[in-house]
């Protein structure tokens, strides 16, 4: 074997077979784009109720086509989740239902580019998570919003644009203020001063629905069978290895066998420490 034929063999999995028979292609659907997305999670509550701040999950996101990817009928997006097996939403959208969605967002896209324009907003979101992020809705009706948000930072508030004046004469104005107001008033001065820097700009919106208890049992069935087979190609391979070094150098593998034990056993305890002090 050469160098790049022991690598190929290492390192490269075929899970074609396997990806093939992912319940999300029926109907001849074609996946494009499937990555791990980090998503704010919001449930959404009573408009005179208090908001809750959102709980950080990491989001499986495909996105798949129905016909040619540079001129599809229909785009799908499909979201799941491995915390919660029952996660399910997705959002089908063809040329006419876009249309109502670029009339109600004034969106400056056609169809043929939402496809683009999602691949972007999904990877700006796990580039860059603190200037743009996926915030998901769950409404008590089954349905979901997915908002897409630039925060940006601002450079002035809302008293100095109003009156023309520059941020730092603000600044001073808030330390003339605090000479005469006790220090409560300048917390509340300096709490509004800081969020006042940041602005949340709307990119899109997507309106998902709860898929059906069928869709999810055979995607909970699909993924369970998915992860099983990998693992058993893996192990499979795993197994070839250590039959391929043994045959090349036996000293290697039993240093090597026992570098991993020393690390599971290390892992072993710190989670055993771990435990206990969570008990306590």
């Amino acid at each position: 074997m050469n160098k790049n034929e022991v690598n190929n063999f290492l390192c490269q999995f075929d899970f074609s077979a396997l990806e093939e028979l992912d319940p999300s292609l029926a109907d001849g659907y074609t996946a494009c784009y499937r990555k791990e997305v980090p998503f704010e999670i919001k449930v959404e509550q009573a408009k005179d109720g208090p908001q809750e701040i959102g709980s950080l999950e990491v989001i499986t996101v495909k996105l798949l086509t129905l016909g040619e990817e540079s001129k599809p009928k229909r785009i799908k997006i499909e979201l799941t989740c491995e915390a919660d097996l029952f996660f399910h939403f997705t959002q089908t959208v063809d040329e006419r239902s876009f249309e109502a969605m670029q009339t109600s967002q004034k969106l400056m896209i056609n169809f043929s580019e939402y496809l683009e324009v999602l691949i972007k907003m999904f990877n700006s979101c796990i580039g860059d998570p603190h200037s743009f992020l996926a915030v998901l809705t769950v409404k008590k009706d089954g349905k979901a919003r997915l908002d897409f948000i630039k925060v940006k930072k601002g450079t002035e508030c809302n008293f100095c644009a109003e009156y023309a004046l520059p941020f730092s004469s603000f600044l001073k104005h808030i330390c003339v203020f605090v000479q005469l107001t006790d220090f409560f008033f300048f917390f509340f001065f300096f709490f509004f001063l800081k969020n006042v820097e940041y602005k949340f700009i709307e990119l899109l919106v997507c309106e998902l629905v709860q898929s059906s208890e069928e869709t999810i049992r055979e995607s909970i069935s699909y993924r369970y069978n998915a992860i099983k087979s990998k693992n058993s190609i893996m192990y499979k391979r795993l197994q070839d290895i250590n039959l391929l070094i043994k045959s090349k150098n036996p000293s290697l593998l039993m240093q090597l066998q026992k570098t991993v034990s020393k690390q599971m056993e290390l892992r072993k305890n710190r989670h055993y420490i771990r435990s206990i002090y969570n008990a306590s």
